[in-house]
């Protein structure tokens, strides 16, 4: 503390509560190959209807990614998701006034586009994918866009009739002229955008209605009559033929409104930032909609609704954030970015010089959306850049990993051994065999085959294969991988137990979501498989389907070989490890590493009373703090664990006796 040099009190306040931390043990990560959601940025889900709405619904070319990561979700909350594409191929869905739609855009997630903003397009579908395809844009910015009248002819000299049914609305108008009869019908077909509604109808004779227009036909004339036939979203009947515009004292206007004029509170204006600012018209509404259905299943449903956005960058709102329509869609839109482009010339510019030209709604369909390759065909390149976001543990904080999808040599387990586990050292990976084995005559040659590229570590888990499981998704039934099941009884250990009990066997191994294993293996192949360090998943008649053993893939003989020791020591050495972050530039004095050993034995005790370890001894001390390590500023200490074993083998003895033999003269002795 520092000294006083006048008279007075200095008080001072020193935290020795320090204790070693409880540790995250149960949270997975998962790479691959999905048809939705940021790329190659790790994104936390915690159910699999989340994971679903996130990163898409499963289809023939992701399936077993997928319900790998689905069925770990239903073991555990807590999966990180990082999603991989084929570099090359796929591509963002766009909305342009090209009505292609067609592009070679590509944003993988928010730092991307922040980095490398796309120069094209209105909009762009927020993820890659052809599931972007089935997105819809509806942009209104002016009171005249939100409604207007549709003609604009002398009425007095031209008389517009109405005959609606059969989705199609047949529009006549007899003037003097032909002229102004064909104008007429112009004008109205020149003034609609596919989606707006039309009020038609007499109301003092036959009421008023809306009927949506979606589309023009065809259009003739004849000496002083014209007629055009349009498309209508719904089968409209009005109940008779029908004077819209005649030279009547009943007369009514035909008036249009905007596709969406009912899910936005009115007209876009003239916000009060702008206002203030000498600014006219700012305002714009936002809609975007399933046009066919992908993301929920109900063609035209309304996903998103932005109301009073603004055109202009300054603009903030009532509540004081940026109401400016690229901040607003970037940062709360689930389906679009703002592209870049304009519409008009004053988007992008300050509220002061914001003026409104737009005299018609905007409606876009996305398009140019293109998927990744199959799983099958995804490279382990691509691959790579999503699991690298895993490779940190100053970064990220998981303990699983699953592979999901396996290839016949290995190639995505022995990047994640190599490059994330063992570099690590806090977290586990679970492999399951190529999905060659499904249907194989041979299953167990397939496994010894696959198992023989697959690099050996304690850090790795390795199961049988795969299951048969029923996708709702898609009403069919799938081989889907195992791993995410094993790591799921990891992870449902954690929660009934602790990590350093074992997640095999009856009471914490059954596997979920199984009709039945691809490869049951009996018993002369579970000893083949066991001695190759695979863990089999066997079906038992009544008793269900369980992950049986549990051992990691370590070749040389050790207490590491087990799933339940290995996880102890992660726990071990990251709880400690992080714990010991605080005595970091403390003095290499008695006090310092008496303070250390008090703070980790109490830790170990703990854990020695339930059941993760036998005995243990932390030593910290001038035996091994000697001068030469003090010296060199570093700081030892010395942990000595006897961990505890799960039971892999019982042997029951039964031996019959005779009546008059004493149990005392026998027991111990066979």
């Amino acid at each position: 503390m520092a000294f006083q040099v006048s008279p007075g009190v200095n008080v001072s306040e020193i935290d020795l509560t320090t204790i070693v931390p409880a540790v995250s043990t149960s949270t997975a990560a998962i790479a691959g190959n999905f048809n939705w959601g940021p790329v190659e940025y790790p994104t936390l889900v915690s159910t699999e209807d989340q994971l679903a709405q996130q990163f898409g619904k499963p289809n023939a070319n992701n399936y077993e990614t997928f319900f790998t990561a689905a069925d770990f979700l239903s073991y555990g909350n807590s999966l990180y998701v990082s999603r991989a594409i084929t570099s090359g191929v796929s591509y963002n869905a766009v909305a342009n006034t090209n009505a292609s739609g067609a592009s070679t855009i590509l944003v993988k997630n928010v730092d991307y586009y922040n980095s490398t903003p796309p120069g094209s397009g209105l909009y762009v579908a927020k993820y890659p994918g052809a599931l972007g395809n089935s997105l819809k844009i509806s942009v209104c910015d002016s009171n005249t866009a939100y409604s207007s009248s549709v003609y604009g002819v002398d009425n007095g000299n031209v008389t517009i009739t109405f005959t609606t049914g059969s989705n199609v609305a047949v529009i006549n108008a007899t003037g003097s002229s032909n002229t102004l009869a064909a104008n007429a019908i112009t004008n109205i077909i020149n003034s609609l955008t596919v989606g707006d509604f039309l009020l038609v109808g007499n109301s003092s004779t036959y009421g008023t209605q809306y009927i949506q227009f979606n589309g023009n036909t065809a259009t003739t004339n004849t000496a002083g009559t014209a007629t055009a036939n349009l498309i209508l979203t719904t089968n409209y009947t009005l109940s008779t033929t029908t004077t819209v515009n005649a030279n009547t004292s009943t007369q009514v206007a035909l008036n249009r409104y905007w596709e969406f004029y009912n899910r936005v509170n009115g007209a876009p204006g003239t916000s009060a930032y702008a206002l203030s600012a000498g600014g006219v018209g700012d305002e714009l509404h936002v809609v975007v909609v399933d046009q066919d259905g992908a993301f929920t299943g109900v063609r035209n449903n309304v996903l998103e609704v932005f109301q009073n956005l603004s055109s202009a960058t300054d603009t903030t709102g009532d509540q004081g954030g940026s109401s400016y329509v690229k901040n607003v869609l970037n940062n709360q839109s689930s389906y679009v970015w703002y592209g870049g482009s304009t519409r008009s010339g004053h988007y992008g510019s300050l509220a002061s010089a914001t003026t409104y030209a737009s005299t018609t709604p905007l409606s876009l369909s996305f398009a140019g959306g293109v998927d990744s390759a199959t799983e099958t065909n995804m490279s382990l390149g691509d691959k790579a850049y999503a699991l690298d976001k895993f490779a940190s543990a100053e970064d990220i904080d998981i303990s699983l990993i699953l592979t999901g999808k396996s290839s016949a040599t290995a190639p995505t387990a022995n990047y994640i051994i190599d490059n994330i586990c063992e570099k690590r050292k806090d977290c586990v990976v679970f492999v399951s065999p190529d999905s060659s084995l499904v249907g194989s005559v041979t299953p167990l040659n397939q496994i010894q085959s696959f198992i023989s590229y697959l690099h050996s570590s304690s850090y790795a888990v390795v199961d049988s294969g795969y299951k048969y499981r029923y996708d709702k998704y898609n009403d069919v039934y799938r081989y889907t991988p195992l791993n995410g099941d094993v790591a799921g009884t990891a992870a449902r250990t954690d929660n009934l137990r602790d990590p350093w009990w074992s997640p095999a066997g009856f009471n914490r191994g059954q596997i979920k979501n199984i009709v039945r294993p691809a490869f049951n293996p009996n018993q002369a192949q579970r000893d083949t498989l066991y001695k190759a360090s695979v863990n089999p998943v066997v079906t038992f008649p009544g008793q269900g389907t369980v992950l049986y053993g549990d051992k990691t893939f370590l070749n040389k003989p050790s207490a590491f070989d087990r799933i339940n020791v290995r996880r102890l020591f992660i726990v071990l050495e990251k709880a400690i490890s992080t714990a010991a972050k605080f005595t970091l530039f403390e003095f290499n004095d008695a006090f310092t590493r008496s303070q250390f050993k008090n703070l980790i034995e109490p830790y170990l005790r703990d854990v020695q009373g339930r059941r993760g370890i036998y005995d243990f001894r932390v030593v910290c001390d001038e035996t091994n703090n000697t001068p030469e390590v003090i010296d060199s500023n570093r700081f030892i200490g010395d942990i000595y664990i006897k961990p505890a074993r799960s039971i892999n083998f019982i042997q029951l003895n039964f031996v019959a006796v005779r009546s008059g033999v004493a149990f005392e003269e026998i027991v111990g002795r066979f």
